[in-house]
């Protein structure tokens, strides 16, 4: 299954296929890991409201990106560009 990762704009900024056995609440967290393994530029992701809890987005590019009200609980966010981020309502640890 093809899970596109979409600029707040709307263009697609990524396009990870995800295994149609993961679960829903999964899916776009592991497109979210496999862009960051590729070194995708996620600049301005629109991920408002995203399950990434555990997620590992070490050096992850999310200058400007959507997170309001994301679930970011036990995420590897060490050396990620959060720079502009908005963050509001995001649950982290």
């Amino acid at each position: 299954m093809k899970i596109e990762i979409k600029h707040i704009n709307g263009s697609v900024l990524y396009t990870a296929e995800i295994a149609d056995d993961r679960p829903e609440c999964r899916r776009l967290r592991d497109a979210v890991q496999t862009a960051v393994r590729d070194g995708a530029y996620l600049d301005g992701a629109n991920l408002r409201g995203a399950s990434l809890g555990g997620a590992n987005l070490g050096g992850a590019y999310l200058r400007g990106a959507y997170l309001d009200g994301a679930n970011l609980r036990g995420a590897n966010l060490r050396g990620a560009s959060l720079g502009g981020a908005y963050l509001r309502g995001a649950y982290l640890d």
